[in-house]
């Protein structure tokens, strides 16, 4: 039985324009998560992230910091099971 779990995140505030997509992406990287990243059109960014809890936590805990420029007002999140759909984490395009 795995471990692994999956959470949905959607970061808000000022989160596009200071490289927090690809800060996020070498953040989960370096913690062997898996997942994408993306800006979203009303200037929020969503992130769909799988691995063991603690990684998990240890990503959700980042987000809620991201890189020296970003101001971050929230992070909302939604868990679940993970798929295993994901090879690595990457950075998606606008949604």
């Amino acid at each position: 039985m795995s471990t692994q779990r999956r959470a949905t995140l959607r970061i808000q505030g000022t989160v596009q324009g200071v490289s927090y997509r690809e800060s996020a992406r070498q953040e989960a990287l370096r913690l062997g998560l898996s997942g994408w990243v993306r800006n979203r059109s009303d200037g929020s960014v969503e992130a769909m992230v799988e691995g063991e809890p603690g990684a998990l936590e240890d990503f959700i805990r980042w987000c809620h910091s991201g890189p020296r420029m970003a101001r971050v007002a929230d992070v909302a999140r939604t868990d679940g099971q993970a798929s295993g759909e994901f090879r690595t984490f990457t950075v998606e395009r606008t949604s």
